[in-house]
């Protein structure tokens, strides 16, 4: 006698299919709602509103001054070597169109003065009695790569030139993980134009975020990140018809060439207020030994 096996063909609703297939992790998926406070609104902005805020900041500064928390630190990640220094307190005076000073100070000492007109700096270093003294002009990496600060790198990431009407300007959106932004990059002029400095703007709040400044053949100069922009009057002496201007609290600057980065944190600003240009001469101490940086041994200059 034959015994007649039957087959039945099964089947799994779909919905239970994916039930066990959430419970052992084949195929899972949440939805997590971020924070209000993280959730950024991006606004929209044309290239020519963009340059002509920009423009109006640059112009409305013609004199800061301000009290700092500095944070230098020296090398690169890639190189495996980063030495970070301790954070010191600090005031700076800048003026238009290139003088600047900067004094370092721990517990209420002096450990370094730094100053330059636009063509000469001069630098004292208290405690190794060195008075060192150079053009500002002049770019060569020193042994040590914190030796590399000067203060008119600080000019880059305090004062912004203007753009000019009718320069060539590229404008093109960017976006990362945290931020979105709109991006100008400036061009040399000429047959061949090179990039000359790129602006980045959070499209948070249109402020400016970044700055990067390049030099022939790309070389990139110096980049700057600003945020934490606040409103910051200006000095009761000045006469400037711009009124409140915004002015970030926190400045980190790195000059990849130079091998260095410094982190500004201001604690209080002042603009436009009036500064002698005496403020930017410093004359070298007597009995402190005098370093003429950029020319060779022989002529007594390291």
């Amino acid at each position: 006698m034959k015994v007649q096996v039957i087959r039945r063909k099964t089947w799994m609703p779909l919905t239970l299919l994916m039930t066990i297939a959430s419970l052992t992790g084949c195929a899972t998926s949440h939805t997590v709602k971020a924070p209000e406070t993280e959730i950024r609104v991006t606004k929209d902005a044309t290239k020519e509103s963009l340059l002509a805020a920009y423009n109006h900041a640059a112009a409305g500064i013609s004199s800061l001054n301000l009290s700092v928390d500095l944070v230098p630190s020296a090398g690169k990640a890639y190189s495996g070597i980063i030495q970070q220094y301790h954070e010191v307190n600090a005031f700076i005076l800048a003026k238009r169109p290139a003088e600047v000073l900067m004094i370092g100070q721990v517990l209420s000492k002096d450990i370094f003065d730094m100053r330059s007109d636009g063509e000469t700096f001069h630098i004292f270093i208290p405690s190794k009695n060195k008075f060192m003294v150079g053009s500002a002009k002049l770019e060569r990496p020193a042994e040590k790569p914190i030796e590399n600060i000067r203060p008119q790198h600080l000019l880059d990431a305090l004062f912004w030139p203007e753009i000019p009407a009718g320069a060539a300007v590229v404008i093109a959106e960017d976006d990362e993980l945290a931020a979105r932004y709109y991006v100008l990059s400036i061009l040399t002029k000429g047959a061949s134009p090179e990039i000359e400095r790129i602006l980045w703007f959070d499209r948070s709040d249109l402020h400016l975020a970044r700055v990067q400044i390049y030099g022939p053949a790309g070389r990139l100069v110096s980049d700057i990140r600003l945020d934490e922009w606040q409103a910051a009057a200006p000095a009761p002496s000045s006469a400037t018809a711009n009124g409140a201007l915004d002015f970030p609290r926190h400045i980190v600057m790195q000059r990849p060439h130079d091998d260095y980065k410094l982190e500004i944190k201001v604690k209080k600003v002042t603009l436009n207020g009036v500064i002698s240009d005496d403020r930017f001469q410093l004359q070298q101490p007597p009995g402190t030994e005098l370093v003429n940086v950029g020319e060779s041994r022989s002529g007594n200059r390291e």
